[in-house]
């Protein structure tokens, strides 16, 4: 899975849950709010104020190393 900046997070969970730490780090806490699971990475750092390319690159490294 190659996971972009419209990437909708609850794929992205449903894919592999180990990437929720990544949505902990920037402080996203209710990754079972179907609010949150259908927000895209982009809204979702918007939100949280954090660097979208930045969280996406991680996930990225994350799921390339397994």
């Amino acid at each position: 899975m190659q996971i972009t900046k419209e990437s909708i997070i609850g794929d992205i969970l449903d894919y592999d849950t180990g990437t929720a730490q990544f949505f902990f780090e920037i402080g996203m806490h209710c990754l079972g709010c179907p609010a949150s699971r259908g927000e895209s990475i982009e809204e979702a750092c918007a939100v949280h104020g954090t660097d979208a390319d930045e969280l996406v690159a991680k996930i990225n490294a994350y799921l390339a190393a397994k």
